[in-house]
């Protein structure tokens, strides 16, 4: 079911929101050549700490870190090491999720370190084109599959493909609430969209196919051909005033 949430706690997800907002931006800032995903991590996990809040990923099914950072092939679910180190020129996803009040905020962005490459550059900035193509659709009389269809076509249009086996999804008081969202769709089909919705909208795309596959750690997912990919999320709210981009700062 579809928790539609009031006024007062939708105040409350702006706060968690700010919190891993700010944590995902502190990352961006920490991501250099020579330095280990671990690193960045650990600064993550003592800022959202800091600010009275507990990583939404500690723990979370198993994970072992705060957040997620997955270079290159890597789509999602990275796990930091210190024995990952970045290098020039690598397409670096970071994902943050914070809980403060009895609420999540999830986010995630692609970075690159040192001298970006033309393809890095281009993944980058096309996955950030889908994500606000959805989220034009996301407006109260529209449906999910408007969504999913917007970020698709965004997608295929720079010549990317979207990774269909994961998803986004509802979030509020759990990380993962109904109702799924996929990047991918077709307009006018599924939920209709409501006021107090909240949603962790998130494209994930790659720059060859889209299929993908899970390392033997059990939670890397990379791309099957090695292929460059791009992730970017917001916890999004639609409101009496229309959408409001949460994780924002």
């Amino acid at each position: 079911m579809i928790q539609l949430k009031t006024k007062e706690q939708l105040e409350k997800m702006r706060h968690a929101g700010k919190i891993a907002g700010s944590a995902l931006a502190l990352a961006g800032e920490k991501i250099a050549v020579g330095t280990s995903t671990a690193e960045i991590d650990s600064a993550v996990r003592e800022f959202i700490e800091k600010h009275g809040a507990k990583p939404s990923f500690l723990g979370y099914g198993g994970f072992p870190a705060s957040c997620c950072i997955s270079i290159n092939d890597e789509v999602i679910h990275g796990i930091p090491s210190s024995s990952r180190i970045i290098s020039d020129g690598d397409v670096v996803k970071v994902d943050v999720g914070a809980y403060f009040g009895g609420y999540h905020g999830d986010c995630a962005n692609t970075f690159i370190a040192g001298n970006p490459t033309d393809a890095g550059l281009r993944i980058q900035q096309a996955v950030r084109d889908s994500f606000y193509a959805g989220i034009a659709q996301f407006f109260e009389g529209l449906r999910l599959g408007d969504i999913g269809s917007a970020i698709e076509k965004a997608t295929t249009a720079q010549g990317f493909s979207v990774v269909r086996q994961y998803i986004g999804h509802g979030i509020g008081k759990k990380l993962h609430e109904a109702p799924e969202v996929p990047n991918f769709g077709t307009a006018g089909r599924g939920a209709r969209l409501t006021v107090g919705m909240t949603l962790a909208i998130e494209p994930m795309i790659t720059a060859g196919s889209s299929d993908v596959k899970v390392l033997a750690d059990d939670w890397t997912v990379v791309t099957v051909d090695g292929s460059l990919s791009a992730h970017y999320e917001h916890t999004v709210a639609l409101t009496e005033n229309g959408v409001e981009i949460l994780t924002k700062i």
